[in-house]
């Protein structure tokens, strides 16, 4: 379940907390993710002691898409500091032990520096043994991530799934099946084809069972990831909005590892 259900920032505590109690095992780390919010050494130890208290563990980093901080940017002092802000995911999900972060690759910056700030984190990546999984666009167009991915191996980059991009403008299933064996991260949600609204699977229009059948022929071999916002609904409260999305998430384990079989 995805840490930003209700809010991106803020303490995430009793969001951790809901989680555990709602029967979630699993996080997608997605707090400040639109930020050039840094993590220190003070915030990742309390981190690490939530997620012992609560059970849970970290499956996946969300790196920060950054505001000033861009790892496109042809500004290289930009550029720079967006290398560093990965960089600092990377380092927070190695020490709490994931080994992936995810990444936008903007289409309006440049691809040439895209691809200089991806050089750089691959050592970085080899030394963490965190991969990085690039998502696909909301748009359909699928060029810079092919340009990216076939300049760079599996063992640093990888492709991130979003059911709900792939529901509005293309038919993301058949990207998916051509790009299934990179596929590294999911980001699962629905929507009704008209925007991306990170609703609870099976209450819109993303084809589910065709979603299941491609990632069970997938590389990926992990839990399902929710990446979910509580605001899409009408729950009454958090514990029903998330036992919701518990049960919905059950339901689409089960039908990929039925898909498997």
């Amino acid at each position: 379940m995805t840490t930003d259900y209700l809010s991106e920032t803020g303490c995430p505590e009793p969001y951790l907390r809901r989680i555990a109690e709602a029967g979630f095992t699993h996080l997608h780390w997605c707090h400040h993710w639109r930020t050039d919010f840094l993590y220190t050494d003070p915030e990742i130890k309390q981190i690490s002691l939530w997620l012992d208290e609560f059970g849970l563990a970290l499956l996946n980093v969300h790196a920060s898409a950054g505001k000033e901080k861009r790892f496109g940017s042809e500004r290289e002092y930009e550029r720079q500091a967006g290398v560093a802000l990965i960089q600092n995911r990377m380092e927070m999900a190695a020490r709490l032990s994931s080994d992936v972060v995810i990444l936008h690759a903007d289409q309006s910056e440049s691809l040439e520096s895209q691809l200089k700030s991806l050089s750089q984190l691959a050592k970085e990546s080899h030394d963490l043994e965190v991969r990085v999984a690039i998502e696909n666009p909301l748009n359909g167009d699928f060029s810079r991530v092919n340009k990216l991915l076939s300049e760079f191996s599996p063992d640093f980059l990888g492709l991130c799934y979003d059911s709900g991009h792939g529901n509005i403008h293309y038919d993301g299933t058949r990207e998916l099946e051509r790009l299934k064996d990179r596929l590294i991260a999911v980001h699962l949600h629905d929507n009704d084809g008209s925007g991306d609204q990170h609703r609870i699977p099976f209450t819109g229009t993303v084809p589910w069972s065709r979603i299941a059948e491609l990632i069970s022929l997938s590389a990926y071999r992990k839990c399902m990831n929710l990446e979910l916002y509580m605001k899409s609904h009408t729950y009454s409260t958090e514990a029903e909005y998330l036992k919701a999305a518990y049960i919905a998430g059950k339901k689409l384990t089960q039908m990929i590892a039925d898909a498997e079989k």
